[in-house]
């Protein structure tokens, strides 16, 4: 039996911190946007078609998460919206989920923009890696033990517990390889559930234990999840029929995103004490995980970055990013 609403604990976990904030598809979009040079209300509004009193209520609220910080400029004192340090330092992870993206979700279309660094000069396909010896990172690669801030504390009543009813919001506005891979898994009991097959949970009963999950948003999210191609249901035993649930290549292709969210929670969200500490096996130290360059291997900021765009953001409503042609 699950633990009741209010006595619901829940594990301390960056990545969950992380999800609160982009989990909400309104405000998703709105900081891709900002990522894109957007920074008014009404240019805001055109990109995305979303509702006057939405739009106000996530600025609002990504302002207090000090993602935003509000500016006047010039003599009518209008307002923009522009990210703050905090906000720019998603702009990793956001790469991280676009390159998932297009490696699994293009559905054989190209990929709606093409990075450029401008530091090397190249053509970029970003990397998750280890901090410590620059070389790429995955799941197998890497232990975990618990940090300073590792525990558990009282769930937050009615967070993030149901999905919203249309993910196709995601993909609203420009196209986005972003967008495809939080359709899959932008929810956060979805990440939560992926995230404990990298802990080594496959049991439905273990999972359920661990996240402290009702049983009808479990195997809802199971259900999404393998049929989205993500997790693999494996029989390991007859009458009664009992199932494990095992990460594909593809879902192992999500630890670089969440290893990028999870040191963006630790930085923003912990306070100092991150709840989780990786160690690298190739290179034998703790690290980080940066998002960088394939060619040059230097850290991916958004002030470096220019695109090269498989579509037309007038199309959209859309203001174009800083482009190359």
């Amino acid at each position: 039996m699950t633990q009741s609403g209010a006595a619901r604990r829940e594990r301390n976990c960056s990545v969950a911190r992380t999800l609160d904030i982009v989990s909400d598809a309104w405000a998703f979009l709105i900081i891709r946007e900002a990522f894109f040079g957007t920074q008014t209300f009404e240019a805001f509004r055109s990109a995305l078609g979303i509702p006057r009193a939405t739009l106000t209520n996530r600025l609002k609220k990504l302002t207090q998460l000090a993602i935003f910080r509000q500016a006047a400029t010039g003599a009518s004192q209008r307002k923009e919206y522009r990210l703050t340090r905090m906000g720019f330092d998603l702009y990793p992870s956001f790469i991280a989920l676009m390159q998932f993206g297009d490696r699994w979700l293009a559905g054989g279309k190209p990929a709606p923009l093409t990075l450029v660094h401008v530091s090397c000069g190249c053509d970029s396909r970003p990397l998750v890696a280890c901090s410590h010896c620059g070389k790429g990172v995955n799941a197998r690669e890497v232990k975990y033990r618990d940090g300073p801030g590792a525990g558990r504390h009282p769930a937050k009543a009615g967070r993030n517990t149901r999905r919203a009813s249309d993910g196709n919001r995601f993909l609203l506005g420009r196209p986005s390889s972003v967008s495809r891979a939080l359709q899959i898994i932008g929810d956060k009991w979805s990440f939560m559930v992926v995230r404990e097959g990298f802990f080594g949970n496959r049991r439905y009963d273990k999972i359920l234990t661990e996240l402290s999950i009702a049983p009808n948003i479990l195997t809802d999210r199971l259900s999404r999840l393998v049929a989205n191609g993500v997790l693999h249901r494996r029989q390991y035993q007859s009458s009664p029929d009992r199932y494990e649930y095992l990460l594909t290549d593809m879902g192992r292709d999500l630890y670089g995103p969440f290893i990028a969210m999870l040191g963006w929670g630790d930085r923003w969200l912990s306070k100092g004490k991150p709840p989780l500490l990786l160690k690298h096996l190739s290179c034998g130290h703790d690290f980080h995980a940066e998002v960088v360059c394939d060619r040059c291997k230097q850290p991916i900021v958004a002030a470096d970055m220019r695109y090269r765009l498989a579509y037309d953001p007038k199309a959209f409503g859309a203001l174009g990013p800083r482009s190359v042609t």
